[in-house]
């Protein structure tokens, strides 16, 4: 054995600590990471990353673009509705088709991503002549409706942008510590801290099971009820991971990692859906879908948890029924599996679809 391959032996493990030690001194935070605040200034970064298939931190990568645009056949001269404004991808995507001709209308509660996405429309030439923003819950379509007339196509995606859940501040992703926020605008509503001083175990047990379809609600609802009565803070991201983590501390090491982080990822989910009345604002939104639809208008809708699903399923089926609907997805679109690998977080996407009757 040579001199060399003892000097290798011995100074790899040495930079390995060094790097750890600093990395621990001098961690990076959100503005720091890919310096992706700013996407459009750092391409080279930004595309490296979406290289190894994930997506830049403060970016979002719309889903399944192809398969909503052959489906909603947007033609110039329409007007559109886009439910969820988010990054935009899609509210671009959809604004080409129309080629400077027709209009679109387009809601957001987050009034921290809005308008940065309204500037980023704004700068890739699409103004008030043929976007307009709409800073309220897609709930309200009726409203907007009212003005403008009935949409010929309709667009709700209903998943979380990627640019809330790289952000720590906002206390999305259990992944990051931050503040346990979870609120799509920071201004209105409770946090998910003070909700979660307000329920009662039963009550956290049934929105864990209502909402995200957790396995283990009665064990993590119990667990945190305990901790809160007990004056055991739950304010940030990592102290609600902990209380995971001690819930599920009974199952077998191998399986109890994979658990705590699919139940993470739950509970996050029953939260926000709570935090932000999700699921009231989608009934509301369904239930004045057929009067915002002009006739033989076309509808798509991205649903990212079963509880969404269900309900979609369920009201157009009976618009079929009632005969509102000339024609509903029987069964759901999944995303390609390159569009999968490319986009790990479009996994569990399903996309539902329906078409208003021609007559009224």
């Amino acid at each position: 054995m040579n001199s060399n391959t003892k000097e290798t032996k011995h100074t790899a493990p040495e930079k390995h600590v060094r790097r750890k030690h600093y990395a621990g001194r001098y961690p990076k935070n959100f503005e720091e990471k890919y310096k992706e605040l700013n996407p459009e200034k750092y391409q080279d970064i930004a595309t490296h990353v979406k290289a190894k298939g994930s997506t830049p931190a403060g970016t979002h990568i719309p889903i399944m673009v192809r398969e909503i645009l052959d489906f909603l056949q947007i033609k110039p001269g329409q007007t559109g509705f886009d439910a969820t404004l988010g990054y935009g991808g899609h509210t671009r995507a959809m604004l080409e088709q129309l080629q400077g001709k027709g209009h679109l209308h387009a809601t957001d509660v987050d009034p921290i991503e809005s308008g940065k996405t309204q500037k980023r429309l704004l700068d890739a030439g699409y103004g008030d002549d043929i976007l307009t923003i709409h800073h309220m819950n897609f709930a309200g379509i009726d409203k907007i409706a009212a003005e403008s007339g009935p949409f010929d196509f309709i667009l709700a995606d209903l998943g979380i942008s990627s640019m809330q859940l790289d952000n720590p501040a906002r206390g999305f992703s259990y992944k990051t510590d931050g503040p346990l926020d979870l609120r799509m605008n920071p201004q209105r509503g409770i946090s998910a801290a003070k909700l979660l001083r307000k329920l009662s175990a039963e009550e956290l047990e049934g929105m864990l099971m209502e909402n995200a379809d957790e396995p283990y609600a009665e064990e993590i609802a119990r667990t945190i009820s305990s901790d809160i009565q007990n004056g055991i803070p739950i304010n940030t991201t990592k102290e609600l991971y902990r209380e995971i983590e001690k819930a599920l501390s009974h199952l077998p090491g191998n399986e109890r990692r994979q658990s705590v982080k699919k139940s993470c990822a739950r509970v996050f989910q029953a939260l926000r859906i709570d935090v932000n009345a999700e699921m009231e604002s989608l009934y509301a939104f369904l239930e004045k879908l057929p009067c915002a639809l002009a006739p033989g208008g076309r509808v798509a809708i991205l649903t990212f948890h079963s509880g969404e699903d269900r309900l979609v399923k369920k009201a157009f089926k009976q618009y079929v029924k009632e005969g509102l609907f000339s024609d509903a997805a029987r069964d759901v679109i999944r995303p390609s599996a390159e569009e999968c690998v490319a986009n790990p977080r479009s996994k569990s996407t399903k996309l539902r679809w329906a078409i208003r009757s021609e007559s009224e």
